[in-house]
Order: structure tokens, then sequence, then C-alpha cells
């Protein structure tokens, strides 16, 4: 098993659509990048933690691979909008990766580079960030698998 980190707008619909993906085994979701110890959502909502709204998964490598949950990453999300997803913005909805090893840091540059030579988003660039993993800090129950608790399969983004 294997961890991987993404930030990319309102946690919600993010965490809905990594968790089925066959091959995740978990997610969860809650705030990295920032330097606020042990943060909550009122604190995140501030835009002064320095958090981003995350999903961590873990993931079987030989059912689903890094590049595939990157693939899935760019496709939930808008990698060309700073600081923000549709309605939502604030440095918290900032597009993000967080790398937990040397491999998935090369990878994810390679996948912005090669989306970034196709073409994918032009003329607009990505603005993803490609950063180490921190310390996750787990979001309030209430926000684990929220829209699932809700019978919704995706929100307004």
């Amino acid at each position: 098993m294997e961890k991987a980190t993404f930030g990319a707008g309102c946690f919600w619909g993010v965490e809905v659509a990594f968790a089925n993906i066959p091959g995740v085994t978990e997610t969860a979701v809650g705030y990295e990048g920032g330097h606020l110890q042990a943060p909550s959502y009122k604190d995140v909502c501030t835009d002064g933690t320095g958090h981003a709204e995350v999903v961590e998964l873990d993931f079987d490598p030989e059912k689903v691979s890094y590049e595939q949950l990157l693939d899935a990453f760019f496709s939930l999300h808008d990698p060309t909008q700073l600081n923000r997803q549709g309605p939502d913005w604030g440095t918290q909805y900032r597009s993000a990766v967080f790398y937990h090893s040397e491999a998935q840091k090369a990878t994810a540059a390679a996948k912005i580079a090669e989306l970034t030579q196709a073409g994918k988003f032009a003329p607009k660039k990505i603005v993803t960030k490609v950063e180490p993993a921190q310390t996750f800090w787990r979001a309030e129950e209430y926000h684990q698998r929220y829209l699932e608790k809700r019978g919704l399969a995706s929100c307004h983004i």
C-alpha cells in the first residue's frame, strides 16, 4: 500500500471521486501544507493558516498506479485556477500534489510537463504546486465522507 495526497479545491467532491477508483482502499479529508498545528475547519477557512483542503488516500499500486491517480486529479478540478475552484477562493482551495516519495514527485512533475506540452489547458498555465507531504491534519468527523452521508454523489463544482 502507498499513500497519495491531493488538494483540488473543496475536499468533499474530490474525496468521493477518489474513493470510487478501484485500488483506492481508504480516503480521508483534512488539511496540509500550512503552519498552524492541529487546525480546525474554521481556522483553515480564515485563509491564514497556509493549509490546503486535501484528500489523503491509501492505494494498492498493483491495482491503480500513481499516474492514474494523477490523471484523475487533473480531471477533477481546474489546475489553472490560482487559489480557487469555481466559487470557492482562498489558498485553502489551491491545486496541490503533496508527494510521499521522490518517485511521486518525479511522476507529478512529468505529468504536469506532459499536460503542458499537449496543450491540455492552453492557453492557460497549470499552477498546481508539487510539495513534499507534511503533517496531514484529519478534518473533523462531519467532513469525512460528507457527501456520501447525505446521499449525494457530487457537489456544485
